[in-house]
């Protein structure tokens, strides 16, 4: 177990919560959200961000489609990408044609195709759990089917690129991590989690989407891992992993995003095999492409300090509006302030009637 950790940067001790790891988003995001406003105020355009990446909706900021941003990779990165279509309503009968029409079986990922922090986002193991993950989904509303990707560890690589620079940059490389308990052939998963240094301070995180299961007794040295979402709000271990940031890597990712048009500004998020093929830039699989409404969640790190976090998701943010400032004068548009706030109420709408992740 501590060599598998150590091939794929997961500390063998999970990490205390940070002090402010579950601060009200509001009250965390209070500075980014001033410097938002002074920004905009100085560019005159608080929409400006979403330039930054022209092709994709609203920059990626809020309500763009996953499957319309892994689109836009070009065929020669393509497989690089674990393979995925587009689901337009939730339907079985449609859902598995897309399945068999793209070679994917199950278990496989199915998401929602507009959303974030990994809400709606389950693993389904069998036709049955589809059924049902189907039924509780909104009518007439788009997910992404995906192909599990079977790498062990999970990554989020943060590129940069500034129009008219000749190479970009990885900023931010963070490791993710489900946590697990292990059974003691006495206690349920419940009194595991609560006994747990960190899931039993945030038990609400892991609990509610168990159900019944939480009852469970775990056999004797039985591992269990309660989330499978790699999103800390969602109960995942984040740990920085700019160390692991080399030439290699930055050179893999630069082609990958130098694939798709005009995209200059956003998140990679991996399943890789080891740190050392990460390294290298090689043996990784993405998951999902993330634009402006992304950040470089090394910041989650429970080793960072408030002040540290603060100034990195600044300098990220105000990079956001660097590019869309470079790419207004190349030509391209913003949204819009009002189209930006009406893609941000339906995105929330959305993720407010998504079913429960697992």
């Amino acid at each position: 177990m501590k060599a598998s950790a150590t091939l794929l940067g997961a500390p063998t001790d999970p990490p205390v919560i940070s002090s402010f790891e579950f601060w009200p988003g509001w009250f965390f995001y209070l500075p980014v959200i001033l410097q938002w406003i002074a920004l905009g105020i100085r560019h005159g355009d608080f929409s400006l961000p979403t330039a930054a990446n022209p092709n994709i909706e609203t920059g990626g900021l809020c309500g763009e489609s996953k499957t319309s941003i892994l689109d836009q990779v070009g065929i020669e990165q393509r497989g690089a990408l674990a393979s995925y279509f587009r689901l337009s309503t939730p339907d079985i009968g449609e859902a598995e044609r897309g399945m068999s029409a793209n070679a994917l079986f199950y278990p496989t990922v199915v998401k929602p195709d507009i959303g974030c922090n990994g809400t709606g986002v389950r693993l389904v193991r069998d036709r049955a759990e589809m059924i049902a993950y189907l039924a509780e989904f909104p009518a007439k509303t788009a997910l992404m089917v995906q192909r599990l990707a079977v790498p062990p560890g999970e990554a989020g690589i943060f590129y940069i690129r500034v129009p008219g620079e000749a190479r970009g940059r990885i900023t931010s490389l963070t490791l993710k991590y489900a946590p697990s308990i292990v059974g003691d052939g006495r206690s349920t998963i419940r009194a595991l989690i609560l006994a747990d240094p960190r899931m039993g301070r945030v038990p609400d995180l892991y609990l509610p989407r168990l159900g019944e299961r939480q009852h469970v007794v775990l056999k004797r040295g039985e591992t269990f891992q309660p989330v499978f979402v790699g999103n800390h709000c969602k109960g995942s271990v984040f740990q920085n992993g700019h160390e692991h940031i080399t030439p290699l890597l930055t050179q893999r990712i630069e082609a990958i995003a130098d694939a798709m048009p005009e995209f200059y500004f956003g998140r990679f998020d991996v399943r890789y095999e080891t740190l050392a093929a990460l390294r290298r830039g090689e043996g990784f699989t993405i998951i999902e492409i993330n634009g402006v409404g992304s950040e470089a969640t090394h910041v989650w790190d429970a080793r960072t300090s408030l002040w540290r976090a603060w100034a990195d998701e600044l300098a990220h943010f105000g990079t956001a509006f660097t590019i869309g400032a470079a790419n207004r004068r190349r030509g391209f548009h913003s949204t819009g302030i009002v189209a930006m706030f009406r893609a941000w109420r339906r995105q929330s709408a959305l993720m407010a009637s998504y079913p429960i992740n697992n």
